[in-house]
């Protein structure tokens, strides 16, 4: 793939994940506002975890331009985007985060951050308990591990229920007027274009409509409490944004 056609479909992803999550760039300043607070004017080593198409890695290169990025995820639509889209400037890894022997495919450990967006919601409670522990070990003493997903407030549960609500209807109102491209209709522009047919191929493969998986959205307190079980010397809410959250822990 082109980079001029990496550009293209990474501004299609970004538009069609924006008009689901709103805030999603206030998160992401959030998450490398941190980054900056433990490296200290050092170009950051960091690890886009479940990266998709590099959103988080091209936002640090943005930031730090010095930075050293790697993006793993098994997504072969999504990694051919981020390939493309990085080329020199950062590592690919190809890794199934389900299983506990991702790690082995890391280029390198010793991480500043590891940073991860609305993706580990895919995973059961017991694998994602396990994950957090498997993080703090690719983490350099002081590194820290944010993760930003659908993380309700447990205090405010009939509040949260409305912003849901709330939300549904104002994007669903978005996509009936063309505003926004829906998931749906995004992965089918995939599967119509002629380069990343093949790579939707495989996709269909690893991800076979009859066995989606369940989504495991659970409240910031069971992450933080899940942080510390895993070792975390330190874990809490980063940022906040209605009924989403970012929790971050430092090893």
């Amino acid at each position: 793939m082109r980079s001029e056609t990496a550009r293209v479909w990474q501004e299609s992803w970004d538009r069609q994940q924006e008009g689901f999550i709103p805030d999603r760039e206030e998160r992401f300043a959030a998450m490398l506002t941190a980054v900056a607070a433990v490296t200290d004017g050092e170009p950051p080593k960091l690890l886009d975890l479940a990266g998709g198409t590099g959103t988080i890695a091209l936002r640090t290169l943005a930031r730090f331009p010095a930075a050293r990025v790697t993006v793993l995820d098994q997504d072969p639509v999504l990694l051919a985007i981020a390939g493309a889209s990085l080329r020199d400037r950062g590592t690919i890894v190809d890794a199934d985060l389900g299983d506990e022997s991702w790690r082995a495919k890391l280029p390198a450990e010793g991480f500043d951050a590891v940073l991860t967006a609305t993706a580990l919601h895919w995973l059961p409670a017991e694998r994602v308990a396990a994950l957090y522990a498997e993080i703090r070990e690719v983490l350099r003493p002081g590194g820290i591990f944010v993760n930003a997903d659908h993380m309700p407030e447990e205090s405010l549960p009939g509040l949260s229920e409305r912003l849901r609500t709330h939300g549904r209807k104002v994007r669903e109102a978005r996509y009936a007027a063309g505003a926004v491209t829906s998931w749906p209709d995004w992965w089918q522009r995939v599967a119509a274009d002629e380069t990343l047919a093949p790579r939707m191929a495989e996709r269909d493969l690893i991800y076979p409509h009859s066995t989606h998986h369940h989504e495991w959205t659970p409240p910031a307190v069971w992450h933080i409490d899940a942080l510390r079980a895993g070792g975390f010397t330190e874990a809490g809410v980063l940022w906040r944004g209605g009924t989403d959250a970012a929790v971050i822990g430092v090893r």
